[in-house]
């Protein structure tokens, strides 16, 4: 990282800092009061779970193939596009690439956007793009924008009054790197911790949430629980925290406890699954955490993430060896993803169900760390032909055409919206979505307005970049 990158940062880090300080001191949030009352859309699906692909997953190289050459050395670099040939789908007009065969057969249950644009943020890419793909806003901002999960868990509250209506699963906020990034936007915001996520790092493990310590007794635990609240409720940072936040809190808590009282909390026993069932997902951590969200979803969660979690320059942030790491990563997604969809289906709740598959950016062509270019150049560095393997893959972080599939929810089925040039650059063509309209489709498939705001500070704060996200009608059936 250069000197004006760990500026930026530092710069970032302190901005966001001071936004959340702002949050719990924010008093209790209102519907934003207009002229004219603004109408929520009929809503196509009660729960959304967002596939996450952390690190900047190359369309070129997943839902987008575009010109094939295997690796050979002295290949000329310009000639590459794509680093895995095209497959057929379900779908007559619609291709992927190799490695994605089961992806590819459930193609006809939901729409690919491939359209999808981003701005370009300049320093601290990553941070930037994931908190701006998250929240809908770009940082540094000076009030704690909310996740969209939380949106959905205040605008419309649980879909069972026992399953918290926003849960997190696959990313660990500690020991991964840009920790403090990653909590920026994995939060409720000024909505309070009531709405924030349940966050589950490991799948296996999600059960242990739900479980009192081993070996407490019920009227132990209550009796820990009631002390535990007395502690909350005289919070050291009690001054800073607004009573809306203060309450907040200890609502969280009383849900908490609910939850751990429920048979509701079965759903998080992955043990329970069937056999044969769970070895369809078992691919790894990421795999097991769309089981979970599909246990989650049947037992009514409204919105989960699951992800492939986000470390700087492991798993889709792939500055390095680009060909083998995807190659290894569709290994991990392509079957639990088409089983999630195929589950969902098979059992009534995939009409209803919004599946989003995304990522924080698409990336292009580019040779990175060639021998004898100097720190500061390595990540531009360029060469004219590929000399060695580890060089092979789509590397250069680009915003200009990504990627992102829906199924459910309200969606057409084998429809494909958008295109990208055939050539370099492979900016987006036709139709191209940035942010705020995707948050906004994706808001309307929930019933939810895009202009819908809250009171923040005594102006209004919306639920897409200043209210103007348009949904993208035309992916709707």
């Amino acid at each position: 990282m250069t000197p004006q990158e760990q500026q930026a940062r530092r710069q970032f880090l302190q901005q966001l800092g001071a936004a959340s300080v702002a949050a719990i001191a924010c008093g209790q949030t209102q519907r934003w009061a207009t002229a004219e009352e603004i109408a929520q859309p009929t809503a196509t699906a009660d729960s959304c779970i967002l596939i996450w692909l952390a690190g900047g997953m190359a369309a070129p190289d997943t839902l987008d193939p575009k010109r094939y050459f295997p690796f050979e050395k002295g290949l000329e670099v310009d000639k590459i596009l794509s680093t895995f040939p095209a497959i057929d789908t379900a779908v007559d007009h619609i291709k992927l690439t190799a490695g994605f065969e089961r992806l590819a057969s459930v193609m006809d249950r939901g729409t690919l956007i491939r359209s999808a644009v981003q701005p370009d943020l300049g320093h601290i890419l990553h941070s930037r793009h994931q908190y701006h793909w998250h929240t809908g806003y770009v940082p540094p901002i000076t009030v704690a924008a909310p996740h969209i999960g939380a949106w959905m868990a205040r605008v419309l509250g649980p879909n069972n009054p026992v399953i918290p209506p926003f849960i997190n699963i696959g990313q660990r906020l500690e020991g991964v790197g840009e920790k403090e990034e990653l909590k920026a936007f994995t939060t409720a915001g000024f909505f309070g911790s009531e709405f924030g996520p349940m966050n589950l790092p490991y799948p296996k493990d999600a059960v242990r949430s739900v479980q009192p310590p081993q070996g407490m007794e019920p009227g132990r635990f209550s009796n820990r629980y009631r002390h535990y609240r007395r502690l909350i409720d005289r919070n050291p940072h009690r001054d800073w925290m607004s009573d809306y936040q203060q309450e907040s809190m200890l609502r969280s808590m009383d849900a908490a406890h609910r939850l751990l009282q429920s048979k509701d909390k079965q759903a998080f026993d992955l043990t329970r699954e069937p056999k044969e069932s769970f070895e369809h997902y078992d691919t790894g951590r990421f795999g097991r955490g769309c089981l979970l969200a599909r246990r989650l979803v049947e037992s009514g969660a409204r919105f989960v993430e699951v992800t492939t979690e986000y470390i700087p320059f492991i798993h889709w942030d792939t500055h390095e060896n680009g060909h083998t790491t995807v190659d290894r990563l569709k290994k991990e997604i392509d079957r639990p993803i088409s089983q999630l969809i195929l589950d969902l289906e098979s059992r009534g709740l995939l009409d209803r169900t919004l599946v989003v598959i995304a990522s924080e950016f698409s990336r292009d062509m580019m040779i990175e760390g060639v021998p004898g270019s100097s720190a500061r150049d390595q990540s531009r560095a360029r060469t004219k032909t590929l000399q060695e393997s580890k060089h092979y893959g789509l590397h250069r972080h680009f915003t200009g055409g990504t990627s992102v599939a829906m199924f459910g929810g309200g969606v057409k089925k084998g429809f494909l919206y958008g295109r990208t040039a055939d050539e370099r650059p492979l900016l987006a063509v036709e139709n191209p979505v940035p942010v705020e309209n995707l948050h906004a489709t994706i808001f309307q498939a929930m019933g939810i307005n895009a202009k819908t705001a809250y009171e923040v500070e005594k102006r209004p704060f919306y639920i897409t970049k200043d209210g103007h996200g348009k949904p993208v009608n035309d992916i709707f059936a």
